[in-house]
């Protein structure tokens, strides 16, 4: 899908409130609600709005621990890859997981409520999914910035 500015003002508009109404969003952008209402739907069918969340304070809700865990896999055979990638997917504690370039195979953004929940999805569930050789934790002391909204300022419109 070709983006134009007034697809990029939607977007970030919604990146500010997802809950907006379209009569706010369409206000918002200068455009009436109709013409909004078909562009915000355009943009959900081309995958350009995946989905719609709420965003939770993971400290509020007692997942003060975080950590990013840079794990290498014993070897790169698909079979290793989609046995580590089917265990990642069943991890609810992983909130993300990137295939990486470097000295690691991939990295994990993890939550836990303390260690020593840590250390069990370490050690009784990520070694031994049986493919992973290492895996290497950086614990967040202090988190700067946390944000979802992309710099759509950036994009390059046709």
């Amino acid at each position: 899908m070709k983006l134009d500015k007034q697809d990029i003002s939607i977007l970030e508009a919604l990146q500010k409130d997802g809950r907006l109404s379209n009569r706010d969003l369409a206000k918002e952008v200068s455009l009436s609600p109709s013409p909004s209402w078909r562009r915000l739907r355009a943009l959900e069918e081309a995958g350009v709005i995946s989905h719609y969340a709420a965003v939770v304070d993971r400290q509020q809700v007692g997942l003060p621990i975080m950590g990013f865990a840079h794990v290498t896999l014993n070897d790169h055979g698909s079979e290793s890859v989609k046995r580590f990638d089917r265990a990642i997917l069943g991890a609810p504690q992983v909130l993300e997981c990137h295939a990486t370039s470097g000295e690691h195979d991939y990295m994990l953004k993890v939550v836990a409520p303390d260690m020593a929940s840590y250390q069990e999805f370490l050690s009784e569930y990520l070694l031994k999914i049986g493919v992973v050789r290492t895996v290497n934790t950086s614990f967040v002391l202090k988190q700067q910035k946390s944000t979802t909204v992309l710099p759509l300022n950036q994009v390059k419109l046709e």
